[in-house]
């Protein structure tokens, strides 16, 4: 059901049932608001010892998780490999003004998934995925360029580019869920789900 945006009041029953289909559906209004990339999303990770790190990434689908796709290699998928735990914020400014965390465990989406979606990309998005070695040191940006002309000549055009191996994807498994709506005078509200056993409890927070 849809939230009263134009209030900046929440309530419980305002809200689907399941997290995931409310996400979709704020994504739905953050989109019709012309909101900028309403999927961009801040992911954090950590290293095994706790030490985070946050970068934006594409919110990819929302079956079962949130989808993204990245280098495997990279240093979130190291630190995922190491501490396979994440949180998820997604923020609409203006006219939406809403924000939504998700924390949870995190799995590598599987190879099928990873194909379609390696497949679906422009061209010369899988050439650069394919040259870069995401978070290595570079020598030059020449360097890569050169290596991304490499891959064309023997690719031409993209054609029949397979997908590396350490290209794929993670999906955010949720376990807590948080809808926050600004309101003008502070009093923001802030509903969470919280998952129990194959459910959800649905709680309001203290803005």
């Amino acid at each position: 059901m849809a939230v009263k945006g134009d209030t900046g009041r929440v309530e419980v029953t305002d809200l689907d049932a399941d997290p995931l289909r409310q996400l979709s559906a704020w994504l739905d209004e953050a989109r019709a608001a012309g909101q900028p990339l309403p999927e961009a999303m801040t992911i954090a990770t950590a290293t095994s010892d706790g030490v985070p790190s946050a970068r934006l990434v594409m919110l990819r689908g929302l079956q079962g998780g949130l989808a993204f796709f990245t280098d495997c290699d990279s240093g979130k998928g190291a630190e995922l490999a190491a501490n396979p735990r994440a949180a998820a914020v997604l923020h609409w400014l203006a006219p939406v003004h809403r924000q939504v965390r998700v924390t949870g465990p995190a799995e590598r989406v599987s190879e099928d998934e990873a194909g379609q979606y390696w497949s679906a990309r422009a061209p010369a998005v899988r050439l650069s995925a394919a040259a870069s070695r995401q978070s290595r040191v570079l020598a030059s940006r020449a360097a890569l360029e050169a290596q991304v002309r490499d891959i064309a000549r023997r690719h031409p055009g993209g054609a029949g580019l397979p997908r590396p191996p350490r290209w794929g994807g993670f999906r955010l498994l949720p376990s807590h869920v948080e809808f926050w709506q600004e309101s003008p005078d502070g009093l923001h509200d802030r509903i969470r789900y919280r998952q129990q056993g194959i459910g959800w409890i649905t709680e309001r927070l203290s803005p």
